[in-house]
């Protein structure tokens, strides 16, 4: 049977997170095989739909998407299934992210910065992202979709957890420690790395590897933000840098939340 290879243009696309969220929101479909191209914004589909159909359900995401080009296809035997080496680097990242969130939270908590807190958090919202992927693997449709509502719910208190807590931090004028946000935010960027060099060993196709230098962009930007942030407390002898990476952190993990909520 002939299937469709379509290729996408998705602008914004730029990091393994939204990935999964477009293997999410394709799953009710027929898909053989995702090839997915993040530093050109675009992926490759194998699919049995019409490419209007697979179009119509990723404009929704908010990430732009417009067909490049379509062809047929007339054998199934010239692509493999890539399950286990996603399902590997999706445990890897899954148990990163999770660690890198008890770091930060509990440091955060002790060390009364709202920054670290609210990054652990941004940590924890892609951990979970992670963990759908591993579910929906095998099941229905019906259950992928409620598993990622699911998580969008709890992406959207993690962010109020975030807002919650830069608020209780201005409310008592606690004053943060600015060498604990700079060394824990330089370690959760060497995670990050690392991270990166795991998904370019292991990801198929070259694609991927190109993929990799550009892991996680949000979360690297956070990482930075609070180590800015770090230092910006110290020279000023102000606790307001730390409130302020704290608020954008909370917006991207509530963007990340609502992104998921759309998917249908």
């Amino acid at each position: 049977m002939s299937k469709n290879i379509t290729t996408f243009f998705v602008p914004k696309m730029d990091c393994p997170s939204e990935e999964q969220m477009i293997r999410l929101a394709l799953s009710s479909f027929s898909i053989s095989r995702f090839n997915f191209n993040i530093p050109d914004r675009k992926v490759i589909i194998t699919h049995s739909e019409e490419p209007q159909i697979v179009l119509e359900k990723l404009i929704p995401l908010g990430f732009g998407a417009e067909i490049i080009s379509n062809e047929l296809s007339s054998s199934d035997n010239e692509y493999e299934s890539s399950d286990a080496h996603q399902k590997k680097i999706l445990w890897i990242l899954l148990i990163l992210n999770g660690l890198m969130f008890f770091i930060e939270g509990i440091i955060g908590w002790l060390d009364n910065s709202a920054g670290l807190m609210a990054d652990g958090l941004d940590m924890l919202s892609d951990a979970i992202v992670y963990g759908i992927a591993l579910f929906a693997v095998g099941k229905a449709a019906k259950h992928k979709l409620q598993a990622a509502h699911f998580a969008g719910l709890i992406e959207i208190v993690l962010a109020l957890a975030a807002f919650g807590r830069v608020g209780y931090q201005v409310y008592y004028s606690y004053y943060p420690q600015a060498e604990s946000m700079i060394a824990i935010s330089l370690l959760a960027l060497a995670v990050n790395v690392y991270s990166l060099f795991i998904i370019r060993k292991e990801k198929e196709k070259g694609a991927h590897m190109k993929a990799s230098y550009i892991f996680s962009a949000n979360d690297v930007i956070a990482n930075l933000g609070v180590i800015v942030a770090g230092f910006l407390v110290m020279y000023f002898n102000s606790p307001l840098p730390d409130w302020i990476i704290g608020v954008i952190i909370g917006f991207v993990v509530l963007s990340g939340a609502i992104r998921i909520l759309k998917l249908k």
